[in-house]
């Protein structure tokens, strides 16, 4: 083993340390560890409960800091108690990388690097999943992933479930997390970026051996479902505080009205007919009665339709508090009015009956269904004059 004493010296100055979580893969870990010896010394591995061979594997590792429990308990609670045990012992970031021999420890230096340029990251490497010998189901979930954590965050990423990541402790270690098992992945990341937490990426090399050599303890019903489950919660949450807390935070300050301004607006490219139609249809699904479900509908429309997302998510955003209220008020008296009925007044000191809620559910439904078109459509004609307009100017003023 030759240890390079100039990446040795990085990862003590950034107080950085590798983190392998793992379960029965006696058979990979030695080299695993051998591998990473090449460049630092700095490694914490947690045995999560394995009923293989593996503490014997880890015995003859006397440099490496070993954590053991029993039982299992899944992925995301080993990587936590690593974290944890990192950040008590004084380190800034972990190096989280798999036991399964997928991937390279001369990756190491790119997360280094990255670090160095943009510290406080949280930063992913980014697999090649367009190679021949990926498994097709293994590129299919990465998708599904990245495009779960775009509706959750807003960032775009090119490989969500890659495990070779490199973690900021400080914010990781304290946040409250619902998932302790492979999920976990996907939840750390999230809620950093709810946080603040930049999210950065870097190439990795991946290595994926034959089928028949493979280890994996991922239990696709079960660990789908969970997944499933997690990101509908993200999604609410997202919905319903994170994205609009982050767009008043955005119109309150100058740079955020610009940023808004420059990825909505100025759009030369774009048809101001294409613009319209974006910006409206965000509007029809801020008010059409499917709350909580708007963007998450809305979103791979959008998309589907290759429209503007950023006036989509500005027009959706109608539906913010405090108008959230007002909609709903609004819907419900024109439901009303449509469909004749005169009774405006509930007299609360009488239990409202089933015919009076079937009622007034109704015409809050039919209510809100119309007035979200015709508000879509009124802001379709208004936004498309006042894009023309502009763009009029604009070519007078060149």
């Amino acid at each position: 083993m030759l240890l390079i004493p100039s990446l040795q010296t990085r990862f003590e100055h950034h107080k950085i340390c590798v983190l392998i979580p793992t379960y029965n893969n006696a058979s990979l870990i030695g080299d695993v560890i051998l591998d990473i010896l090449q460049y630092t010394t700095d490694i914490i591995v947690v045995n999560d409960g394995s009923t293989d061979n593996t503490s014997e594997v880890l015995a003859a590792f006397a440099a490496v800091d070993v954590l053991s429990y029993v039982p299992n308990k899944g992925k995301g609670t080993a990587l936590l108690t690593g974290f944890r045990h990192a950040y008590s012992k004084g380190y800034r970031y972990a190096i989280t990388i798999d036991s399964d021999g997928q991937h390279y420890a001369s990756d190491l230096v790119r997360f280094v690097d990255h670090i160095e340029a943009h510290p406080s990251s949280l930063i992913i490497g980014a697999r090649n999943m367009d190679q021949q010998h990926i498994p097709g189901k293994s590129t299919f979930g990465n998708r599904f992933s990245n495009f779960w954590f775009w509706v959750t965050t807003g960032k775009k990423l090119p490989d969500t479930q890659s495990g070779y990541r490199l973690y900021p402790l400080e914010p990781i270690v304290n946040t409250r997390y619902f998932s302790g098992k492979y999920e976990f992945e996907i939840e750390a990341p999230v809620r950093a970026s709810w946080k603040g937490v930049p999210i950065g990426v870097v190439p990795v090399g991946v290595y994926y051996p034959d089928p028949e050599e493979r280890i994996s303890h991922f239990r696709p019903f079960r660990d789908f479902f969970r997944i499933s489950v997690l990101n509908t919660f993200l999604t609410l949450t997202a919905l319903l505080w994170i994205h609009p807390r982050d767009f008043l935070k955005k119109i309150l300050t100058r740079e955020g009205r610009k940023d808004i301004w420059k990825s909505g607006f100025i759009r030369p490219g774009e048809s101001n007919l294409s613009k319209a139609r974006s910006l409206s249809f965000g509007v029809f699904m801020g008010i059409v009665p499917v709350w909580g479900f708007q963007l998450a509908i809305g979103i791979p429309l959008s998309i589907a339709f290759k429209m503007n997302k950023a006036l989509f998510l500005l027009g959706a955003n109608i539906s913010i508090f405090p108008f959230t209220p007002v909609i709903w008020l609004l819907s419900l008296m024109t439901g009303k009015l449509l469909l004749g009925y005169d009774d405006w007044q509930y007299d609360l000191r009488h239990l409202l009956t089933l015919e009076q809620v079937k009622e007034a559910g109704f015409a809050f439904f039919l209510g809100g269904t119309v007035l979200a078109l015709a508000l879509g459509i009124l802001t379709f004609i208004i936004a498309f004059l006042l894009f023309s307009a502009f763009r009029k100017q604009q070519a007078a003023q060149n």
